[in-house]
């Protein structure tokens, strides 16, 4: 089954947690702590493999959650990493984050790989806090949580010809004309309900790769049909083949359909109408294919147009050396990005708290304020002190007292309550 969308929530692994540990040895007269620390929890990694065409694999897979670090241990040994989680992924993959809709990375190299969702920090054991003015510390770190987002995959096929066009124009049949492909072939709409790729090799012993894509209807663009299924395609190819009915079979008009699909492709994307466009006039060989094909160059004297017929053969050697031509011409030329283009997701640094107040309960919330909360053990008094020294090297404490918080008022911490103290 070929599925090119899915969504997958990623749970990175957590650190594992410090260790509060003190040397104890006969005939040792300096002991010390020697809690070591926790290891690294697995990162999930996405990774791409050529073999892989689809992402149905990872259709029922909901949640891919990593692995937690291990625990360190006294006699200062640490915690070993956890290993890392990879997952294979097809060329051509784009990882969305869902939340803020930005992408993270977009993979289309064989082998190419990516940290995704990064695993916690291993917390750190007693040994680490060890100083001069305090050699004893009675304190430890639990692990820090791995990264957790929800991702949008998303395969947008590679290739170097894609072959656009409204249902039945013949799209199909060239491409099982020219390669080794063998896709669905009927005399009825959407038969191609998934892109087939075929290599195409010339007698000049040039090779790209051609993309028969599913055939689009008005209102693509915004969803209708197939939509967004074949459009997202669309964005790889360096040169689209644009297929036409020419002898306007079932009452089709040529240039009204080449009109159409233009339009979807500009609304859309306008990197795609920016693109090199070869305009394949199919079925030369039926009745007002001529006549039609006047009218078209008549409105149209610019484009450039191949005449083939898929069904006895004539004009395909000459289509084939004008795409290979155009894919050379494509390659000499410099790339240019649109404004509306993807972006790859950069990491934006947030604000380290925010406070509201609900109430008469102060609510104290932000990645590094939950960060901070999640890996202290509120069971050790030097964890707590240090808690609390922490939150006022943040500001927390001064920017509550300029809110107007009193003594004794509530606050709350990831659902936990303290009590304020100026």
């Amino acid at each position: 089954m070929f599925v090119d969308e899915i969504n997958i929530k990623l749970i990175a692994g957590k650190g594992g947690d410090g260790c509060s540990s003190f040397r104890r040895e006969k005939y040792v007269p300096m002991g010390g702590p020697d809690g070591g620390n926790g290891g690294r929890g697995s990162n999930i990694i996405f990774k791409v493999d050529r073999n892989l065409t689809t992402l149905f694999d990872l259709k029922y897979q909901k949640i891919i959650k990593g692995k937690k670090g291990e625990n360190g241990k006294g006699s200062n040994r640490h915690g070993k990493n956890a290993d890392d989680l990879i997952i294979k992924v097809p060329e051509g993959t784009t990882i969305t984050n869902i939340d803020s809709n930005k992408i993270i990375v977009d993979l289309v190299n064989d082998e190419q790989e990516f940290i995704v969702a990064h695993g916690g920090r291993g917390g750190h054991g007693n040994k680490y806090y060890a100083t001069h003015d305090n050699p004893a510390p009675k304190i430890c770190e639990l692990g820090e949580p791995g990264e957790e987002l929800f991702v949008k995959l998303e395969l947008k096929v590679l290739a170097d010809v894609g072959l656009v066009g409204f249902p039945s124009v013949g799209k199909s049949s060239i491409l099982s004309l020219i390669s080794a492909s063998k896709p669905k072939i009927a005399a009825y709409h959407f038969t191609t309900l998934s892109p087939n790729l075929g290599v195409v090799q010339l007698k000049d012993h040039r090779k790209f790769v051609m993309a028969d894509l599913p055939g689009l209807i008005e209102g693509a663009a915004s969803g209708a049909g197939l939509g967004h299924q074949f459009l997202r395609h669309t964005k790889r190819t360096k040169v689209i083949g644009h297929v036409i009915d020419m002898a306007g079979v079932d009452y089709r008009d040529p240039i009204e359909d080449y009109e159409k699909i233009n339009t979807e492709l500009s609304q859309y994307s306008l990197s795609l109408v920016q693109k090199r466009q070869i305009v394949i006039a199919n079925k030369m060989d039926l009745e007002n294919a001529k006549d039609n094909l006047i009218k078209f160059k008549n409105k149209y004297p610019d484009i450039e147009i191949c005449e083939i017929s898929a069904m006895t053969g004539a004009g395909i050697d000459e289509l084939l050396i004008k795409l290979a031509d155009a894919l050379e011409d494509e390659k000499l030329k410099p790339s240019i990005k649109n404004q509306n283009d993807e972006v790859v997701f950069k990491f934006e640094k947030k604000e380290p708290f925010k406070i509201k107040k609900e109430n008469d309960l102060w609510i104290v919330s932000g990645n590094e304020i939950e960060r901070l909360f999640k890996m202290t053990r509120f069971d050790l008094d030097d964890a707590v002190i240090r808690f609390g020294r922490k939150l006022r090297q943040m500001g927390v404490e001064e920017e509550l007292e300029k809110l107007g918080a009193k003594k004794g008022d509530e606050i709350s911490i990831c659902d936990n309550i303290f009590i304020f103290k100026e």
